[in-house]
Formats: C-alpha cells, sequence, structure tokens
C-alpha cells in the first residue's frame, strides 16, 4: 500500500527535485502539494509549482498558502534570494522566479482553498494517517496545528527538511527555512507529532556532484534532464559565493523525500530534545539537548545520509 503524503513546497530550485521524486515514487500516493512563502513570493512559489506538475502531465491538487511567517514579515528575506551574484562579469542565481524550462504558463490552477484550511479539513476527516514533508518555510502546518491542535493525531510523521547542528546558511547558525519562520517550527515540536528533521549536516554530507548531474541527465527524462540543471546551477553558484570553482553542491530537499520512502538513506540520526530560538542573534538555530540530563527527546534529527543511496534513489524515481 502506497503512503500517503502531503509535500510543503517553496518552489524554488531543489524544491522542484523533491517533488518530481515524490511524483516519480509509486510508493508514495500525494494527496496534496501545499505552497508557502520562502524562496520567492508565495504567488511566484505556487505557480513555479503549478508549472511543474503540469509538466510532469500529473493531477496533483496545488494550494496556494501562508505569504508571510507567523510572526513577522520577513521581506528582506525573501528580496535577498533573489539578488544575484556577479563574478568576473557573470550572473548567478540560485533562485529563479521562474524555473528554467518552465518559462511556459500553465492552464492548471491552484485549488479554491487555501492551503492551511486543506490541512485541516483534509487531517481532520482522514482515516489513514499522512506524512507530512515539509521542505520550506513551516507557516502552514504551524498555522494548521494552532488553529486545529486534534489534526496532530492523524499526522504520522512530520518530516522537515531543516534545522542544522554544525552548519549555517542563511546566518552563522541557522538553517533557511527554520530561520523564516522559527515559531511555526517550534509549534510543530510542541505539538507531539513524531517528527525527523533532515538538516544541513545530512544533506552536505551526501551532497551530489557534477558527475552525478551527468549520470541524471543520461536517464534521458524531463525529469533527470531538469535535476540535472538544477544540480549544475546551484554547483555555480556555490562556486561564486566562495570564489572557487566547486564540484558538487547540497539538493537539499529531495533528500526529505526520498527519507520518507526510505529510511535507510540517512545513516546517522539523533534522537533528542530540539527548541528552535524564536530570536536574537541566534534566531532560528536548532539548538539539541546535550546535557548529560537532557529534556525528553521530541524528535530524530538526521547527522548523515549515503551518497550512494541517495543517488540510487534520485536514479529510480526520476526516470
Amino acid at each position: 500500500m502506497s503512503k500517503k503524503v502531503i509535500l510543503d513546497v517553496d518552489t524554488g530550485s531543489d524544491d522542484a527535485v523533491a517533488i518530481m521524486t515524490a511524483l516519480g515514487c509509486e510508493e508514495l500516493d500525494v494527496v496534496g502539494i501545499c505552497c508557502v512563502w520562502g524562496n520567492l513570493d508565495v504567488e511566484d512559489t505556487t505557480e513555479n509549482t503549478l508549472r511543474l506538475v503540469s509538466a510532469l502531465g500529473k493531477s496533483t491538487p496545488v494550494y496556494k498558502g501562508a505569504p508571510t511567517a507567523i510572526a513577522k514579515y520577513l521581506e528582506r528575506a525573501v528580496k535577498e534570494e533573489l539578488q544575484p551574484i556577479y563574478r568576473n562579469g557573470k550572473e548567478y542565481r540560485i533562485h529563479y522566479k521562474r524555473l528554467e524550462g518552465l518559462e511556459n504558463p500553465t492552464d492548471k490552477k491552484a485549488e479554491s482553498a487555501d492551503a492551511v484550511s486543506f490541512y485541516i479539513d483534509y487531517l481532520k476527516k482522514t482515516k489513514e494517517k499522512v506524512t507530512v514533508i515539509t521542505v520550506g518555510p513551516m507557516t502552514n502546518i504551524g498555522l494548521a496545528l494552532s488553529a486545529v491542535p486534534s489534526i496532530s493525531e492523524n499526522i504520522e510523521e512530520l518530516i522537515i527538511m531543516g534545522g542544522t547542528d554544525k552548519l549555517g546558511n542563511v546566518s552563522q547558525c541557522a538553517e533557511a527555512n527554520i530561520w523564516h519562520d522559527p515559531e511555526a517550527a517550534q509549534i510543530a515540536l510542541n505539538s507531539g507529532v513524531p517528527i525527523t528533521f533532515v538538516s544541513l549536516d545530512a544533506t552536505h554530507s551526501a551532497a551530489l556532484t557534477l558527475n552525478d548531474a551527468n549520470e541524471l541527465k543520461g536517464l534521458g527524462t524531463f525529469s533527470g534532464k531538469f535535476t540535472a540543471r538544477i544540480i549544475e546551477q546551484r554547483t555555480e553558484y556555490d562556486g561564486a559565493v566562495v570564489g572557487k570553482e566547486l564540484d558538487s553542491t547540497p539538493v537539499h530537499d529531495s533528500l526529505a523525500v526520498c527519507a520518507a520512502i526510505d529510511s535507510s538513506v540517512i545513516t546517522e540520526y539523533e534522537m533528542c530534545n530540539v527548541k528552535v530560538a524564536l530570536s536574537g542573534l541566534a534566531e532560528g538555530r536548532t539548538i539539541i539537548d546535550r546535557r548529560s540530563v537532557p529534556e525528553k527527546a521530541n524528535c530524530k534529527f538526521a547527522m548523515k545520509a549515503s551518497h550512494e543511496k541517495y543517488m540510487e534513489m534520485l536514479k529510480k524515481y526520476l526516470s
């Protein structure tokens, strides 16, 4: 029997790989894709998602969600995501308002219900528990859990692409998805839902290479070629950031989808108590309790993943 899944995205480049992986996997029944602000404004993340689902020939319903964080509007964050980097007269971007290859509009429209209403209605009525995978800010699921806490009973697991132990990307110590809406992440941690964080530590340990991109391109499929180009673009961008040529890049979001399909792709977890810093210099930091007598564990926190297994799964589901 396939696993029922709700995918929550801010498409975005690596979100596209997560969508293609999920929709290419027969073991998953994606009952809805919820869009949220984050990498781009929610209007653009929704439009990118609609165009991608249409290009894949799928009828999966798409829901437009929250346009801003629960507690504050981080307009600065969205605008900075859109700023290119210039090196040697060349422009580099990591997120595009319209993903390359999806320039043409689609007739597919978002559902009339918003994402938060969809979460509440679906999770109140379902007779089968659902796995929720968030690969953007957690605003939609945070709002839904705040409005109707009892829906947590019908969530089998919440898999979060987010958080970090040793690394930071949007700040010295925080990962972008959690930093964009730390209150939403803390709401989820307080909800009692079984949670797995697929952290930056795990995604960086299974970074995809330009050789991997060539392998995926060799599949000859739309999804394989699309993913290959994303790997190439992200590798070029990361190289521009650090000022040197690179041959690999972490493709974060699809690892969370792969963990939902087969948890063995994650090779090292910690069962731990995590709290999210809600303000100050460490805002958005996922703080693991490592005291000699820690608080009761409230999540699994992925530390390492298998690059070999990850690539094996991508080749299977993007074929």
